[in-house]
């Protein structure tokens, strides 16, 4: 039986026209002068020098991954300038271009998973926007992205999953007061989904889980159906943290205090990083983000190699993509 190639794209933060007026979004919503020169430089010098700069970097993907078995997008379509997700009609653009070239590319051998970008998220420094239901309905039912999905390949399982709805409990500061309920039905639900289908898996089967923010595993890990069936999981694909030194840097600090009380952004990735100890029984593998971060200019897409029987092992492989994409292949 032949190897199923999937291609993994994640973190494509696509700006369209509307997204790419808003210039210095970020540095709008922060009131403290000091602390906003002192986001400016991180962002020119470490993150992104220029969030809207990176287009083009999707058409790299796309010219290079030209005949896949499957491409699954790991969530973070659009850059949510405005921190509410495609409820902003912007946002809605950028994510609606993105996912356009996707399918026109590849039909129905691309699946979307859900990133915390499709829901709106509180700006890091700004504490400005948060979840909204308003975004959650929009990206289903116009984008057409599934909140979870099952794909079977001979003995694999493939589960995609929305992160932010599993890890809820860390988002409680992002989201409106009167939106709770709703919220947590959402989260009911999706649990029950995952649990269903961890539960019908059988000892011969493995699972290949995608899953954006990998704040939310700890919050899996605990559940029947996926404590029972843990040694399944061959590899936990995951996006969100954009550079591999952003992950050697969580599971160092995995296992730290939670703070709370220094604001909405440092309770939020506290909370996460004392549970991080938890991410080695999913066995994680960061898809980073096409244009990685502007100190190192790490930028990957991912490639898996799978046997159908499961006779062979998974081999995956990571493919830098190079700033300037297209301009990178040879006349």
């Amino acid at each position: 039986m032949r190897r199923i190639s999937i291609a993994v794209v994640s973190d494509v933060h696509f700006a369209g026209p509307a997204e790419k007026a808003r210039a210095g979004h970020e540095a709008k919503v922060i009131g403290n002068g000091v602390l906003r020169g002192l986001v400016e430089l991180y962002r020119h010098y470490v993150w992104l020098r220029d969030v809207f700069a990176h287009n083009h970097l999707l058409d790299y993907f796309i010219e290079t991954v030209r005949d896949p078995d499957l491409v699954v997008g790991n969530g973070d379509y659009s850059c949510d300038t405005a921190f509410i997700g495609p409820m902003d009609a912007a946002c809605y653009e950028s994510a609606a271009l993105c996912l356009e070239q996707l399918r026109s590319a590849y039909g129905e051998r691309f699946v979307s998973v859900m990133g915390d970008h499709e829901l709106g998220k509180k700006s890091i420094f700004g504490g400005a926007g948060g979840m909204r239901l308003a975004s959650w309905e929009r990206t289903v039912s116009e984008l057409k992205v599934e909140p979870f999905w099952v794909h079977e390949i001979g003995v694999y399982r493939l589960i995609g999953i929305t992160s932010s709805l599993v890890a809820l409990p860390v988002f409680d500061a992002d989201v409106m007061g009167e939106e709770m309920d709703g919220w947590k039905r959402l989260r009911a639900d999706h649990l029950r989904q995952i649990e269903q289908a961890f539960s019908k898996l059988s000892k011969e089967h493995r699972v290949i889980l995608f899953c954006h923010d990998p704040s939310a595993l700890p919050f899996l890990a605990p559940l029947e159906g996926v404590k029972e069936r843990l040694d399944l999981i061959e590899q936990t694909v995951i996006g969100h943290l954009h550079s591999d030194l952003i992950v050697k840097m969580s599971r160092f600090l995995s296992g730290m205090p939670h703070l709370s009380f220094l604001g909405s952004t440092v309770n939020r990735l506290s909370a996460a990083l004392r549970q991080a100890r938890t991410w080695k029984h999913f066995k994680v593998r960061l898809c980073p983000s096409l244009a990685g971060i502007e100190l190192l200019k790490d930028g990957a897409f991912l490639q898996l190699e799978l046997d159908p029987s499961g006779e062979q092992p998974l081999v995956v492989t990571r493919h830098p993509v190079p700033r300037e994409g297209l301009k990178a292949f040879p006349n």
